[in-house]
């Protein structure tokens, strides 16, 4: 072979090696593959909006990251998200910290009936309670953020206007929504939103615990036949988006940022979205001829004084644990009136 031609050969060996090297070839980058779980089935709107966030963070670096999904806890099952991702089963998971009981202390105040107004005031009073807060129960983790569902409220099969009606009923709840049903007077059934839609078809229970958005969202309308709006008593369940902290560590620092800066700009298109899918809920319902019952000013009064000892219970057992829980409630109470 003429040397003109060995020496071509080589360099091409050459500058093949280096493009290699840098992730210059089309389909041979360095791509980091990440895996995320989601209890959100794959129609839900919270399922839609964190792809949206995964498809900006694979295009914003430039195809250096690549997330894939997986809906509907087809990965992972929703009260084992969060253990899952410390032992890094999947890299990513979005679930409810209410779906473990007593792992998360000083978040489970932000779930408390406080009588939250919106999805989009939820969700940014719990990312910055969180922040202040800084729980050492998160430290296992790298916390992207967090989002919170509008204003739970009473779905029931049977109309409810009064205490006097609740009494004895089965409700499906979740966490310390469980106790709020327990202070009113109905028997609480614990289970996650993915579990409810059955159980209420087969008549294990007879009403559930929510957001507007579940009777559409998971399609809970079809089951229920009206809605008590207890807003007074609006509680939250706060979800998070964490990632492996062994992952995290793994993660250049460019990238780090990215998902930082990423994250935050989502923290409100999760709030709305909560807010969009409550209202889509609310027309829903009422295509399907289901009731909305707004609770007299007596009623109120009464169903606000049911659920103050929840709130002094939790304070009372933060205390008991070392922790400052009237404070947490106080900063809970000051950011929903910020927002």
């Amino acid at each position: 072979m003429p040397n003109s031609k060995i020496t071509t050969v080589i360099m091409m060996m050459f500058l093949t090696s280096l493009m290699l090297a840098t992730g210059s070839i089309a389909g041979q980058k360095n791509t980091i593959n990440l895996k995320y779980s989601i209890f959100f089935p794959e129609s839900h709107i919270q399922c839609r909006v964190a792809k949206k966030w995964a498809e900006e963070i694979n295009q914003k670096s430039d195809g250096r990251v690549h997330i894939k999904i997986y809906p509907g806890g087809s990965l992972i099952s929703a009260p084992q998200t969060y253990e899952s991702i410390v032992q890094g089963k999947a890299d990513i998971g979005m679930s409810c910290f209410a779906y473990t009981k007593e792992r998360f202390p000083v978040m489970a105040a932000a779930d408390l009936p406080l009588g939250y107004r919106n999805g989009l005031t939820a969700t940014r009073v719990v990312n910055d309670f969180c922040s202040a807060t800084n729980p050492q129960a998160l430290t296992d983790v790298k916390v992207l953020y967090l989002h919170a569902h509008g204003p739970g409220l009473l779905h029931t099969q049977k109309p409810v206007k009064t205490l006097a009606d609740l009494q004895g009923m089965k409700i499906r709840a979740t966490g310390l929504s469980a106790r709020i049903v327990e202070a009113l007077g109905a028997t609480a059934v614990s289970m996650p939103q993915g579990k409810a839609y059955q159980a209420l078809k087969k008549g294990r229970v007879a009403g559930t615990m929510g957001p507007m958005e579940v009777l559409k969202g998971w399609k809970q309308g079809e089951v229920i036949n009206a809605t008590t709006q207890c807003t007074a008593i609006g509680y939250t369940t706060t979800m998070f988006v964490v990632m492996n902290i062994k992952t995290w560590n793994r993660l250049p620092d460019d990238i780090q940022s990215l998902f930082e800066e990423t994250s935050r700009q989502w923290i409100d298109k999760h709030g709305r979205a909560w807010d969009k899918a409550d209202a889509a809920g609310r027309k829903y319902t009422l295509r399907l001829d289901n009731e909305i019952i707004t609770l007299s000013r007596e009623q109120t009064e009464a169903w606000s004084a049911s659920v103050e000892p929840v709130i002094e219970k939790y304070i009372a057992s933060a205390k008991d644990r070392g922790m400052p829980g009237q404070e947490y409630v106080d900063t809970l109470l000051s950011l929903c009136m910020l927002y």
